[in-house]
């Protein structure tokens, strides 16, 4: 069997609420994606959504080492790509084609099996631990409540996460909020809080201290600059919460001050760390290290087949417990408080081609492709609560 050809379709959808954090408290209620194909000669397809800042690069990776490959050679063919981008650095776009190639191609290995890809990565237990996140800090309370009530009714959550950053007062109201609608079914509902790199070290100590005196928190996320490694150490050792990190570092080598220093009690991988093959290896590391593991928010819940395979995966986010968009469906369900993983092959992800068709676009628009927002000023500096005019856009999208 070789791969034969590739196919890329980008396609835009609306989001379920104004979703934005610290850093882009104004929100946004469109998204996108990439649905990515890679075809065999023998017309079997390995799916993949992502890379969609990154067709130029995932053309020439098919054209110069997937063409004619064999797709079950995925870690041959993951070292090819990394060292395709040694000098460039295999980050930032070229590190989005790598890992959108490399889960495609996992599907589709997990495919010829003929089996679903948590068994094929190594699995034996198709139930994981996952915790609801809102990734909406421009809604109202009263939308926040409901939303975590909804998650807490309707999928038993027992876990929720919450946009920080801004505003101590409304902070502490918001974990409140959060920690009442989830009480609902659960007597203790963990609550993690993320503040997006927004904190300089010394805010992130003083406000997590304060929020410490009323509530437990499970971690606080991404609590200084993902670089700063001493940073987040001294973050660590001044406070009682474990700290989570790596959320956006993209390799292994990322990682290894963070291994060095302890500077992350938890530490954060996903698919878009050069692909499944790169994010288990980084999990192995921090195995090796004794470290808890945790994977970020992925369209269809992918990563709980992931999660699977991980012995130090302690839960999986989900922003979106039922599929983000009708193009396309999954076979990952949400169920008190767990994501049970099918056994359809591979990841269990249908394209539902009508649907695509209808959503399809040239190009990606700025409200829906990468945030526009970029880091907000102050940032690190200051606590400035949303103006007028952030508070105001927010409310109208």
């Amino acid at each position: 069997m070789k791969i034969k050809n590739i196919k890329t379709t980008l396609f835009e959808y609306d989001l379920d609420r104004t979703m934005g954090d610290a850093n882009s408290p104004m929100g946004r209620k469109k998204a996108s994606g990439c649905v990515l194909e890679i075809i065999t000669d023998e017309g079997l397809r390995g799916i993949s959504i992502g890379g969609q800042n990154s067709l130029p690069q995932i053309n020439s990776i098919f054209n110069g080492i997937l063409l004619d490959n064999d797709p079950k050679a995925i870690f041959s063919i993951w070292k090819k790509m990394v060292e395709k981008y040694f000098k460039g650095g295999h980050d930032g776009i070229a590190n989005d084609a790598i890992s959108a190639i490399d889960v495609a191609l996992w599907d589709l290995k997990a495919k010829i099996n003929e089996e679903p890809l948590w068994k094929t990565l190594g699995g034996n237990n198709n139930k994981v631990n996952v915790y609801a996140s809102d990734i909406a800090l421009p809604i109202s309370d009263d939308d926040l409540f409901n939303w975590f009530s909804k998650m807490s009714d309707k999928f038993g959550f027992k876990g929720g996460k919450l946009k920080v950053g801004l505003d101590q007062d409304s902070d502490l109201k918001r974990l409140e909020i959060m920690n009442s609608a989830l009480s609902k079914n659960c007597e203790n509902p963990i609550l993690y809080v993320d503040s997006n790199e927004y904190w300089s070290p010394k805010q992130t100590i003083r406000n997590i201290s304060e929020m410490e005196e009323r509530f437990t928190l499970g971690w606080i996320e991404e609590p200084a600059r993902r670089w700063d490694f001493l940073g987040l150490k001294k973050v660590s050792d001044s406070i009682k919460t474990p700290v989570c990190a790596g959320e956006n570092l993209d390799t292994l080598g990322d990682f290894l001050p963070y291994f060095h220093h302890r500077s992350a009690d938890v530490i954060q991988i996903s698919q878009g760390m050069t692909g499944i093959s790169g994010a288990l290896q980084i999990a192995d590391a921090a195995y090796a290290l004794e470290l808890p593991v945790t994977l970020g928010g992925s369209i269809g819940i992918i990563h709980a087949h992931i999660a699977n395979a991980i012995p130090n995966c302690i839960t999986v986010e989900v922003p979106h417990p039922e599929p983000e968009s009708k193009v396309f469906t999954s076979d990952v369900k949400i169920k008190d408080g767990y994501a049970f993983v099918g056994n359809k092959p591979g990841l269990g992800i249908e394209i539902n081609y009508e649907e695509l068709s209808k959503h399809k676009v040239e190009k990606v628009s700025q409200k829906a492709g990468p945030s526009p927002y970029g880091r907000r000023p102050g940032a690190g500096l200051f606590e400035i609560p949303p103006t007028k005019e952030e508070m105001r856009e927010a409310q109208t999208k």
